[in-house]
């Protein structure tokens, strides 16, 4: 319709009216967008499936009612995970008094036994969405209740119930619960379970509680990974550590390691488990835990673990006189250091239904208070290993301040050499360590951004309006494009073959653009750019994503932010904790948060959420296929690919 016709009021060729507005009941939700729920519909995501059931066996393990759960991949990529458990509640649901309590687990979001406190004290499926998610994306799925010496059962299809619960009849050996499920192929494709990822997942589990057994069986052969296997670590995380180091070199003969109560000062009861070594032999690493849950990207349990280690270490170089030990920073740390950590807490809080950071702040001081005193005493008492790891830490210092200085005058005789284009709001820290650049979009975004940047640490380039699409663009078409020029010239670097990564300006490159579908446009042509240009840099992990919220929510003095329309509902359902109405705002783009915002959601390193740009290690070769199929010159690509994953974006919110 041309726009003169919408101007004057002509009608619409289809109403917007009442019965336009979808409502999606059950687990419809999650068929419709499982991305929001598990994170996607890739391998990754499949084997979050695993994960979420694996997840409920353990919490019944973990609260003292199950000693044994099995894993088994059956041979058509079935999956079946079984426990010694109490088994799923059967009995008539007293708010749905016509269907089980299994029903309403199964098949509602947010139903669980984990929300009260009453059923677990920790657990690691709280959302009370895990099953049901898993239900919801199972083209078949069945559970079987072995409870009070009878066996129940009851079948599933894309969420939808096959039938009551039957009565099998009765079980007087066996108790517990077994799910076996089977991922739908409308959802997932022709992605499948790998045997090798699924195994290491088991036994990680069985490290993380030292009081279950679990056994693997798998029909499925790809020729690595052992068919069957019991697995049951009664040394916990130290087991795991001594055997994930295998012959590596240690700077102490055991590694440190322990497991404390949290005291009961705390208003959240838990433990915390540990193990930590320092080695030349290898990078160092951290694998973080939250009640069985592995969390990638950290989050507060490890802050106040790396806290703990920190003040120690300082602490004992005092002692003995070393005063290079102040230099000692949590980089340093972890440079050779291979830690393990596992927190059980109460009721904890996540980044996202996928779990992958732990944002609970309580956790930071109650790690710091429970692994601080017997680090300073297991330092005491091993003074040998205490002198080592001492010694190896302040070379790693001193390593590190040489380097600093090193690039601190090679990054002021580039700033001198290169010609910086003008809009470049440069940051005045004359060193690359903890300088970002925060990639804009538009001069009203980077107006507000400038206010809200940290002046010593966070540079800001504003681009007017979309990128060139690089891919497939000729060599003289990058050369004489204005935005790729000052993005190049900005980042030091060099384009293509030219790229030296040793050359770049900042440490963190930051993509921040409106949270809108031409938002995401650009930020697809600035990830497609990086991608095809300065690839080390994504692999190098120097290239993030921005997340601005979309909503403000006020309630009194009480304010808080809601990243998409599903945090909004659950802030608006629980409450914010102050008096009077909640009023909502909804952010049309960055260009209308004022300064406060803007510095406290999206750029203030310490409240700030980024997501990291990485490619799957395991399948680069798909990750540029993808590119090509998306941003590509060839347009029959790119509408097979709209085709096949239509389903997914049904309900577009332009």
């Amino acid at each position: 319709m041309p726009a003169d016709d919408l101007l004057s009021g002509a009608s619409l060729p289809e109403s917007y009216d009442a019965s336009s507005i979808e409502v999606l009941e059950g687990l419809e939700p999650v068929r419709k967008r499982p991305g929001m729920y598990i994170g996607g519909t890739d391998e990754r995501a499949l084997h979050h499936l695993v994960a979420e059931v694996l997840d409920n066996a353990m919490d019944e393990a973990v609260a003292g009612h199950a000693s044994r759960i099995e894993v088994e991949l059956h041979a058509d990529y079935a999956v079946t995970i079984r426990d010694n458990g109490r088994g799923i509640p059967i009995d008539p649901h007293p708010k749905y008094p016509g269907k089980s309590a299994l029903e309403v687990i199964l098949c509602t979001l947010h139903a669980g036994g984990k929300f009260s406190g009453k059923a677990y004290e920790t657990s690691g499926g709280l959302h009370g969405v895990g099953v049901s998610v898993v239900n919801a994306l199972s083209d078949r799925l069945r559970v079987e209740v072995a409870r009070n010496r009878t066996l129940y059962a009851q079948e599933f299809s894309r969420g939808l119930p096959q039938g009551p619960v039957q009565e099998i009849g009765a079980a007087p050996n066996r108790r517990g619960t077994t799910v076996t499920f089977h991922a739908d192929p409308d959802i997932f494709g022709k992605h499948r379970f790998k045997p090798a990822r699924m195994f290491k997942m088991v036994r990680s589990k069985a490290y993380l509680f030292s009081g279950v057994e679990i056994r693997w069986k798998s029909v499925v052969d790809d020729g690595e990974t052992p068919q069957d296997a019991t697995f049951h670590f009664p040394g916990g995380l130290s087991d795991f550590l001594t055997e994930t180091l295998g012959k590596a070199a240690t700077y102490a003969e055991k590694p440190f390691a322990g497991r404390v109560s949290f005291q009961d000062k705390f208003a959240r009861p838990g433990s915390v488990e540990w193990a930590i070594n320092w080695t030349p032999s290898r990078d160092g690493f951290i694998h973080s835990y939250c009640n069985t849950i592995p969390t990638p990207e950290g989050g507060t349990h490890e802050a106040g673990f790396w806290a703990a280690i920190l003040k120690g270490i300082r602490t004992y170089g005092e002692l003995v006189n070393n005063r290079k030990a102040g230099n000692i920073t949590r980089e340093d740390l972890i440079a050779g250091g291979c830690a393990l950590v596992s927190c059980f807490i109460r009721e904890p809080e996540f980044v996202g239904q996928t779990k992958d950071r732990l944002a609970t702040s309580e956790a930071a001081r109650m790690v710091e208070g429970a692994v601080r005193d017997h680090f300073d005493n297991w330092l005491a008492s091993d003074t040998k290993s205490a002198g080592a790891i001492l010694d190896f830490l302040v070379l790693r210092a001193e390593e590190r301040l040489r380097r600093r200085a090193e690039k601190e005058t090679q990054r002021k005789s580039a700033t001198k050499r290169l010609r910086l284009p003008g809009k470049l709001v440069d940051c005045s820290a004359s060193s690359r360590n903890g300088t970002e650049l925060f990639i804009v979009e538009g001069d009203s975004a980077g107006g507000s951004a400038k206010m809200a940047r940290d002046r010593r640490t966070q540079a800001l380039l504003p681009l007017r309006g979309k990128i060139l699409n690089v891919l497939g663009a000729a060599s003289s078409k990058l050369g004489s494009n204005t935005e790729i020029n000052d993005l190049t010239q900005a980042l030091g670097t060099g384009l293509g073959t030219r790229f030296n990564i040793e050359d770049l300006r900042y440490e963190k490159i930051i993509i921040m653009t409106d949270a809108d579908v031409d938002g995401a446009h650009i930020a697809s042509l600035l990830m497609t750019f990086f991608f095809t240009q300065m690839r080390p840099l994504i692999d190098q992990g120097h290239l993030y994503l921005a997340c601005p919220p979309l909503f403000r929510l006020t309630q009194g003095a009480r304010r808080v932010y809601a990243q998409d329309e599903a945090e909004k509902q659950t802030w608006l359902k629980k409450g914010l904790g102050g008096k009077g109405k909640i009023d909502v705002s909804r952010f049309k783009g960055l260009g209308e948060m004022d300064a406060k915002d803007l510095k406290e959601t999206t750029m203030d390193p310490v409240s700030r959420k980024l997501i990291r740009v990485t490619i799957d290690e395991d399948t680069p070769g798909e990750t540029a296929d993808l590119v090509e199929r998306l941003m590509g010159k060839k347009p029959e690509t790119r509408f097979q690919y709209i085709q096949e994953n239509a389903r997914f974006v049904e309900e577009l919110d332009i």
